[in-house]
């Protein structure tokens, strides 16, 4: 199983990226997938849930109205729209995956027990 991440880069505050997370060699459809991102010196952090059997989605209190989490079932592809970014956005953020929990319980797991990560690709937010 292989998940790549990609879209980051250096942008300026209130500005948008749209990262994606394309997965290979998996069921896709079986697993909920996440986002996480992790700062210097902090916690990673969960961000976005989704179930892609049906869609169904859940957001952390920090990113919620702002971040965005869909997915390409057909092209085995999660995206998070990211919206109105702040410096306090900057971070590694990484796309993971756990099968078989719907995006409710992916969210109360602790991050080691995802099941797959991806590399993880940079963000940073410029003031």
């Amino acid at each position: 199983v292989q998940l790549v991440e990609s879209g980051g880069g250096s942008v300026q505050t209130g500005k948008s990226l749209r990262l994606s997370c394309v997965a290979s060699r998996i069921t896709f459809d079986d697993y909920t997938y996440a986002w996480f991102r992790q700062a210097p010196g902090k916690e990673r952090e969960g961000l976005a849930w989704i179930s892609t059997s049906n869609g169904r989605t859940r957001y952390a209190d920090s990113v919620k109205g702002r971040f965005s989490i869909s997915s390409d079932n057909a092209k085995n592809t999660v995206f998070l729209q990211m919206n109105n970014l702040k410096p306090e956005d900057t971070a590694v953020y990484y796309c993971a995956t756990v099968w078989a929990l719907t995006a409710e319980q992916a969210m109360g797991i602790a991050y080691g027990k995802y099941d797959y990560w991806g590399q993880g690709t940079q963000v940073t937010v410029i003031s």
